[in-house]
């Protein structure tokens, strides 16, 4: 049997698990191999192989989805990684990120406040979260800045890409929601009950669960929330509002 803990959280209502089974009829369709997905630590999604093709099975998953680093030791400094925004406003000394090590025991990545601070302005992080529309499990490209191996500690900063993306959303003038906890196909579907579709320039599929709605100038994003908010349960939406 080979085993992958992919770069994927199923949680919230679950559905990622139907639709992470089709993409992978797609990706292994041909192949001698069966899988069984279920949730590990944190949510994170671990993919088990059996069959005569399982070995090149779990390396096309790999290329495909990415896989957690697992262990603190491999997480290397310089290094990018893709992780989870998690217990957000928690705490105030910075952000925490959850970029999947599990051992010697699970750990979570700090963005530091001093970081944040240089980056996005004299802001506490409560505030910032609110005002960029951040969630738990919003997935975040970061790279690591520092490991404290004896500490355990990993400082982490946003990568060249994340930050470009995260400053455009933040400036051109569109507001925005980011949900989790549901699958696209789900949100559009709220969109279309509510009659809201004609209102949202923009579906992007930020991760299995993660949807991002850039809506059409105009379009207010607390007005959105109020409408498809209830066709969501389990979600968390966060926004960014140009409208105020």
């Amino acid at each position: 049997m080979e085993e992958v803990v992919i770069l994927e959280k199923v949680y919230g209502d679950r559905s990622g698990f139907l639709k992470l089974d089709k993409k992978l009829k797609a990706l292994l369709g041909d192949l001698e191999v069966e899988w069984k997905l279920s949730a590990v630590k944190k949510n994170w999604v671990k993919v088990s192989l059996t069959g005569e093709d399982e070995e090149i099975s779990a390396n096309l998953v790999r290329d495909e989805f990415g896989e957690v680093p697992y262990r603190l030791s491999a997480v290397k400094e310089g290094e990018t990684y893709r992780g989870r925004f998690i217990d957000l406003g928690k705490v105030g000394y910075g952000a925490y990120v959850d970029v999947g090590i599990f051992s010697p025991r699970p750990k979570d990545a700090l963005l530091p406040l001093y970081y944040l601070k240089e980056t996005f302005g004299e802001i506490p992080v409560r505030e910032m979260i609110g005002r960029f529309g951040w969630v738990d499990n919003l997935p975040v490209e970061v790279t690591v800045r520092d490991v404290e191996f004896g500490a355990r500690e990993v400082e982490l900063a946003f990568s060249d890409s994340q930050l470009r993306r995260m400053k455009s959303w933040l400036n051109d003038g569109h507001d925005k929601l980011f949900i989790t906890g549901t699958v696209s196909e789900n949100v559009e579907k709220a969109l279309i009950q509510t009659g809201h579709g004609r209102d949202v320039r923009r579906v992007e599929e930020l991760g299995l669960m993660e949807t991002l709605l850039i809506l059409k100038k105009g379009t207010q994003a607390p007005g959105i929330i109020k409408e498809i908010g209830p066709h969501l349960k389990g979600t968390l939406i966060g926004a960014i509002k140009f409208g105020e």
